[in-house]
């Protein structure tokens, strides 16, 4: 009932706001820019891999992920110690753990929201250019999987970037350093073969893009899952220990 209240709470601050509405705005305008680019350069030569595989080819995508969770993120505990509300909220009788699961959650929820505009371009796209072949059930699933596993990922990073920040300013640069940090981790990655070095070996665990291009063919590795469910868990984790922090202050 708590954390219902919390997650009713931390979605009517996205939903009933403006700045939810200039996110999805923002996101919708990219995905519909990144369809223009692709049917443009296709032109009229038939699709020989998935429209969902194109996307993910351009850097659209990573774009929309770099930029998008740091505004979704910022004002989760940011905005609370800014207006003095974070101690009001924090002496009700919720758990450091409820307060930290809702805000996310509410996240997770906005984020995928944004991204339905994408499921209507792949569909007009399969519709006007004949090609029913290029998209199934199977591939748009696998789609929003990496979508939603990836973008956890980023997400609890954003978390954790605004309960370490007084401002909201303060923690989208935050949010948006980490994840380029983590993008660079994932270009190393990919540029670095493996060998047989451990190095390497673990290096290539952050290849984000090869994870992301078999999500958009709607292959799903256990091993991508696994990684992006653990590296939330992580950072929710550092999240929950920042959080508990204050009461050693």
């Amino acid at each position: 009932m708590i954390f219902r209240t919390l997650l009713r709470r931390e979605l009517s601050a996205f939903f009933l706001s403006l700045t939810g509405y200039v996110i999805i705005a923002a996101v919708t305008l990219l995905v519909g820019l990144s369809f223009v680019v692709l049917i443009a350069g296709v032109g009229s030569d038939p699709f020989t891999v998935p429209v969902t595989e194109m996307f993910y080819s351009t850097f659209y995508f990573w774009l929309i992920l770099l930029l998008g969770t740091p505004v979704i993120t910022m004002r989760l505990f940011a905005q609370e110690k800014a207006t003095g509300t974070f101690e009001t909220l924090m002496t009700t009788q919720v758990t450091d753990a409820q307060v930290v699961v809702a805000k996310f959650t509410a996240s997770v929820i906005f984020y995928m929201v944004t991204w339905l505009p994408l499921l209507a371009c792949l569909f007009l796209v399969r519709h006007f250019a004949n090609q029913a072949g290029s998209l199934d059930a199977g591939t748009v699933g696998g789609m929003y999987l990496g979508i939603f596993l990836i973008g956890c990922v980023f997400l609890s990073l954003g978390c954790l970037a605004s309960a370490l920040s007084q401002t909201q300013m303060m923690a989208a640069i935050i949010s948006f350093v980490l994840g380029v940090s983590l993008f660079s981790l994932a270009y190393m990655a990919k540029a670095t073969p493996v060998t047989a070095h451990w190095q390497t070996q673990v290096l290539s665990v952050f290849n984000l893009f090869d994870q992301m291009h078999d999500f958009a063919r709607g292959a799903v590795d256990t091993r991508a899952v696994i990684f992006s469910i653990t590296t939330t868990f992580f950072f929710l984790f550092l999240n929950l220990r920042v959080v508990e922090s204050r009461r050693w202050k």
